[in-house]
């Protein structure tokens, strides 16, 4: 989607400092897609947006890696079992082997989202200088 669409950020200003930023959810997904597929119901569109999330739940636990070109890839990786502690009596508990979904963002995304928003150009990296 394009900047100034249904899904688009509101800039973050310094009284969003520390603040968690908002989450888009899925009935505001369903609802961007519909509001560009005019021609499509809403209730077409949140099938196909539950398919889309189906395949990949599916995919994740067949152990298959999911890519999608510019924008990132996900797979299910295996954490080993491990002894923890109960943080509100602080007894040991063993914690059994279990694998997690892991998400890699993908380089057109990750140039995306350090656009400068002034500018439009690609943020500095951090601890550099920005060019003139």
């Amino acid at each position: 989607m394009g900047r100034g669409g249904a899904l688009a950020p509101r800039p973050r200003d310094e009284d969003d400092e520390g603040k968690e930023p908002s989450a888009v959810t899925k009935s505001q997904l369903i609802e961007a897609v519909a509001t560009k597929l005019e021609n499509v119901s809403k209730k077409d569109v949140e099938i196909i947006v539950d398919t889309i999330f189906n395949c990949m739940t599916d995919a994740l636990t067949r152990d298959e890696r999911i890519e999608i070109r510019g924008f990132g890839s996900f797979v299910s990786k295996i954490r080993d079992a491990r002894d923890g502690r109960n943080p509100k009596t602080g007894d040991k508990v063993s914690v059994p082997k279990k694998r997690t979904p892991f998400f890699t963002v993908g380089k057109e995304l990750k140039e995306r989202v350090n656009v400068d928003e002034e500018e439009g150009a690609p943020a500095p990296a951090p601890g550099t200088l920005p060019t003139p």
